[in-house]
């Protein structure tokens, strides 16, 4: 079984995704393979470096991520531009992932922040969504991240919001609570879909 694990930024998703990683499920996170690929080297940095200049690097040569995310959280364009430039790679990292594991014969938890965004609704079986309503993703993100007000909201509305994606899932983990709470939702869907 695939399952399409999704969320907003700040609505707990890789809390989510550590605990199902403990409970057994193997994990195939979009974000670290969009940072491996991006490394030093590698033909996404050439890529990424080419669209956006040199001024996106840190002093050792890498990409200075908060730099980028300044330049696409401020601009949809540019957002854009980096999307078209990571996606087709991620993906098909993702692709081979799938095949390497599917013989272990184990859930496959695909961790996607813009799962709906990026149409990869087709490589899953099942979609599950951490939710947060709007204020307390706000409030985690600025005290997560450093983030003013403005920025947090900017970030957040850079993605699908989190009611248009609660309506798109198949299963919905709703994280508004306390920690216990969210794993004790987790671990109940975890043994349900371990016993079919």
């Amino acid at each position: 079984m695939i399952i399409g694990l999704t969320g907003g930024i700040a609505s707990g998703k890789s809390t989510v995704s550590n605990y199902l990683a403990e409970l057994g499920a193997i994990i195939i996170d979009a974000d670290k393979i969009a940072h491996e690929i991006m490394e030093k080297g590698k033909p996404a940095y050439w890529q990424v470096i080419e669209a956006f200049g040199r001024g996106i690097l840190a002093e050792n040569g890498e990409i200075d991520r908060s730099r980028l995310g300044k330049i696409v959280f401020n601009d949809p364009e540019q957002k854009k531009t980096l999307e078209e430039i990571t996606h087709p790679q991620v993906i098909r990292e993702m692709r081979e992932k799938i095949e390497e594991y599917r013989a272990e014969n184990k859930v496959i938890v695909l961790d996607i922040p813009l799962l709906f965004e990026a149409g990869l609704e087709f490589m899953v079986d099942e979609i599950w969504v951490v939710y947060v309503d709007r204020e307390t993703q706000l409030q985690r993100l600025m005290a997560r991240d450093g983030l003013s007000y403005q920025e947090a909201n900017k970030r957040i509305q850079a993605q699908m919001s989190l009611e248009e994606k609660r309506e798109l899932a198949d299963f919905l983990i709703d994280n508004r609570s306390t920690i216990e709470d969210l794993k004790r939702k987790v671990l109940l869907k975890w043994r349900e879909i371990n016993e079919i």
